[in-house]
């Protein structure tokens, strides 16, 4: 099981966020999500909006530090990227 989160570069809402994903499935996604403390409500369609004050406890748990870009290839690669609404 690997998760990737990006640098915590995106701001929003007078804070900065990061973007945890899966390249297997979206129920890995939210098991682990649900051990970081991620609220449901953080989940946007196929990654989970993460505060910068939580990146730290995602990495220690064990999401692989990757960039923003490399998210979004994985995404694709794995079938799992769903457009913006």
């Amino acid at each position: 099981m690997t998760l990737y989160i990006d640098p915590p570069n995106w701001p929003g809402h007078g804070r900065m966020w990061s973007h945890l994903v899966s390249d297997v499935s979206f129920d890995e996604l939210h098991a682990f999500a649900a051990r970081v403390g991620l609220p449901g409500q953080a989940f946007d369609g196929d990654h989970y909006d993460v505060l910068s004050t939580a990146y730290g406890d995602a990495v220690r748990l064990g999401a692989v530090e990757v960039s923003s870009r490399e998210v979004v290839r994985l995404l694709r690669g794995a079938g799992l990227r769903r457009p913006k609404r």
